[in-house]
């Protein structure tokens, strides 16, 4: 573990190895020939990350060397920056674009050492008038959201090659009816209190939220199952026209996560790709979430009445996480890489809310109605200022909670995560609202 040169920074420097150790596991789970392979079309090649992940880290934190450790490495602009298409773009880059695996590993090695030999001679100025420790805490949370997003190309390679965890029971779900939320007033983004945030969680201000009634529990496969059998991805009723041309064009018959390619389509009947898994959360795109709650006469929550039903109180101050103050462990929810897989939608009864609202944190990101735009008093982050304001484009909707691969570092109440509406990989479900 790396040991850094003011007392005042080790814990950072001991979850950064931590998340390092996170990443270098999910890299040495794929077979060599797999990492030039491109598990979801609009991402990068695996092998791209290997890169990246060190790039960032080097750009992030070497500004006070300046160069004066070693000279510029002739790699760190191919690893710089990771893609977002919007419109249907793809990459067209070739396996012959890329350097070989061996030259990509040392590149990887080199820049690591680069960073390491920077964090043992710190000093205690700032850099750039930005705090080392806030840079410390941007290198670790970007690394930890790569982790996340590998897993997702991951679980989309090759069935021969999917990293599960291995299904040992079922348990029935019994649903319950929506749960009442009164009206109250809810607290969203994070003050300037000297934490670390995102430029997108400022600033803090206040929202009066309307009664409302919302699922006790995330919409399962089994749930979700009832929309496709009943022709719901035929039936352009349920789909804003964009929604329905993008079925159409790209062939959509059923949620991405229930089969890896057409070819299993047609040798796996519905009913038996997800007879194990009926109870877990069913993850799905922005558009199949929104006209599957559309078919029950529901809507998705918009982004203050999520957090309304997640810390809000009948009575009270609002919580720092839905079951109270305590900090996440494994029994309040599915987080932090404990397991790959998700688990039953009812499997966590003690994260429940002050309104009754269970399985907030963990086990699948929750969509809302809520396009993705700054707060009031935005200002782009120096040492990274595309990181919320390219995404501000109105094609963006905010998720709220995480998945089993979201670190316990980013369950924090203010935190925003964002996807496109067509973008079906992420481990993402929802839940359903309806006026009370």
């Amino acid at each position: 573990m790396l040991r850094l040169a003011h007392d005042a920074l080790d814990p950072l420097a001991g979850e950064l190895s931590v998340a390092r150790r996170c990443t270098d596991h999910l890299f040495a789970q794929v077979p060599e020939a797999s990492l030039y392979e491109r598990p979801i079309p609009e991402r990068h090649r695996i092998a791209f990350y290997l890169g990246h992940l060190e790039a960032f880290d080097a750009n992030l934190l070497l500004r006070e060397a300046s160069g004066a450790l070693v000279p510029p490495d002739t790699l760190d602009r191919l690893f710089a920056f990771g893609i977002d298409p919007v419109g249907g773009s793809l990459p067209s880059d070739a396996v012959a674009d890329w350097p070989p695996l061996r030259a990509i590993h040392g590149y990887a090695q080199r820049t690591r050492a680069r960073v390491d030999q920077w964090l043992m001679r710190l000093t205690d100025r700032p850099i750039d008038g930005i705090a080392v420790a806030t840079l410390l805490q941007a290198a670790i949370e970007h690394r930890w959201m790569h982790a996340e997003t590998l897993a997702y190309m991951l679980n989309r390679l090759a069935r021969e090659r999917p990293l599960r965890t291995p299904v040992t029971s079922r348990r029935a779900v019994e649903y319950g009816d929506m749960l009442s939320v009164s009206a109250g007033t809810v607290t969203l983004g994070a003050p300037r209190d000297g934490s670390f945030a995102w430029d997108n969680e400022y600033c803090a201000h206040t929202l009066d939220v309307p009664a409302f009634r919302i699922d006790r529990y995330m919409v399962s496969n089994g749930q979700y199952l009832r929309f496709v059998e009943a022709g719901g991805y035929r039936d352009a009723r349920w789909w804003t026209p964009e929604d329905f041309l993008w079925l159409q064009r790209q062939a959509v018959q059923h949620p991405a996560a229930w089969s890896r390619s057409l070819d299993d389509w047609r040798l796996w009947s519905l009913q038996d790709e997800i007879a194990f898994q009926e109870s877990w959360p069913v993850y799905v795109s922005h558009a199949e979430a929104s006209a599957y709650a559309r078919w029950t006469g529901a809507q998705l929550p918009e982004e203050a009445q999520w957090h309304r039903a997640a810390y809000g109180s009948p009575r009270g101050p609002e919580r720092a996480y839905p079951w109270g103050d305590r900090a996440p462990a494994p029994a309040l929810g599915n987080f932090d890489f404990s397991r790959w897989d998700p688990m039953p939608v009812n499997a966590h009864p003690h994260s429940a809310s002050a309104f009754g609202v269970e399985g907030l944190l963990g086990n699948g990101w929750e969509w809302t109605s809520t396009q993705f735009a700054p707060f009031a008093g935005f200002d782009p982050q120096p040492f990274y200022p595309g990181y919320s304001a390219d995404f501000t484009d109105g094609r963006h909707y905010v998720l709220k909670g995480g998945s089993a691969h979201t670190a316990q570092r980013l369950l924090r109440r203010s935190f925003r995560n964002w996807f496109q509406p067509h973008y079906p990989y992420p481990f993402a479900g929802f839940r359903c609202v309806r006026p009370l």
